[in-house]
């Protein structure tokens, strides 16, 4: 006892997996258990009013509604999925190269720091009114919305991932004889992906809960998605189905970033310690296609044949001495 107490008041000491997932779930269940205490009772005995609050026995008794065809829990997560996915990905194919070209020029950096500092900063909620004038279609208005909430973040992530490479890979590639663009490529951004990558996960998380506000204000014609059914509950009154749904949403964002970890893993095993079947694939892939290259789109003249010695060469029929 005196030894387990001592290991948990050492200063960062990581605790065993098992122990860590029991802390996890004991944390759960005091949630759980302050729930059940607060909401315990009749309606007019109880310290928090059902109105505001309904048991848990009360709203875990909803969740077989949530799977019918009037409200379809599984379709609304993904079409809120697909909008985050669509808006991060335009995000990424657009700030991802302005951020490793930031990265290696800091002129760059400094043309692009006003804009970047702006939208790291800006209030969404005020830019959502604006997408409404701007977008007619409430689908591009939400995957634009999402785009914005991400880019500026994409850009100086990567930026900063980039400038964190130590100098020594760059002048060891140039020591080697590598271009410019081959020191950008194969040197400083691979050596930053790890990081990059890791900003992607944390950045997703926050993409899925803007979507939340962007799908909960209405706009005629807009369908489907999380946040337009808590909407929907908040206007018939149903309020265990909100709290369900609240409770659904992180569940959702926790196995999209276990997923994403895994892929990590897979990755950059010598960062992460995965198995580095993902990267093994990419390689394959690289070199395949570099073989690709190298037979349809490079001409290698043959080789010319060594002139023969007029004292050392011999006809086919003259017999060797």
């Amino acid at each position: 006892m005196r030894s387990w107490l001592r290991d948990v008041l050492t200063l960062r000491k990581e605790p065993p997996r098992w122990e860590g997932v029991l802390l996890g779930v004991l944390c759960v269940a005091a949630c759980l258990a302050g729930w059940w205490f607060v909401t315990r009772g009749e309606a007019e005995a109880r310290l928090i009013s059902p109105i505001a609050l309904p048991s848990p026995q009360e709203t875990f008794s909803r969740l077989p509604e949530l799977f019918t065809a009037e409200f379809d829990i599984v379709t609304n997560t993904l079409v809120t999925l697909r909008r985050v996915a669509l808006g991060f990905l335009l995000a990424i194919a657009v700030g991802v190269p302005l951020g490793v070209l930031a990265g290696c020029y800091p002129r760059l950096q400094a043309f692009l720091a006003p804009v970047v500092m702006f939208g790291r900063n800006i209030p969404l909620a005020a830019v959502l009114p604006l997408l409404i004038f701007l977008f007619q279609g409430g689908e591009e208005r939400k995957v634009m919305f999402i785009f914005i909430a991400c880019v500026a973040f994409v850009v100086s992530d990567t930026a900063q991932a980039v400038l964190d490479v130590a100098s020594r890979y760059v002048d060891t590639a140039y020591t080697l004889g590598a271009s410019r663009w081959q020191t950008i490529l194969k040197v400083l951004v691979p050596l930053a992906m790890p990081a990059i990558f890791s900003s992607f996960r944390v950045m997703f998380g926050l993409a899925f809960g803007y979507i939340m506000l962007a799908e909960s204000i209405r706009n005629p014609g807009d369908v489907g998605g999380l946040g337009y059914q808590i909407n929907i509950f908040q206007r018939r009154g149903l309020r265990e189905h909100i709290y369900l749904i609240i409770l659904i949403i992180p569940l959702v964002a926790l196995a999209v970033d276990s997923l994403l970890f895994w892929i990590q893993r897979q990755l950059f095993p010598h960062v992460y310690g995965g198995a580095g079947l993902l990267q093994r694939l990419v390689r394959v892939t690289l070199h395949g296609w570099d073989d690709l290259k190298r037979v349809f789109f490079t001409y290698e003249p043959p080789p010319t044949p060594a002139a023969s010695h007029p004292a050392t060469s011999h006809s086919a029929s003259e017999p060797r001495p």
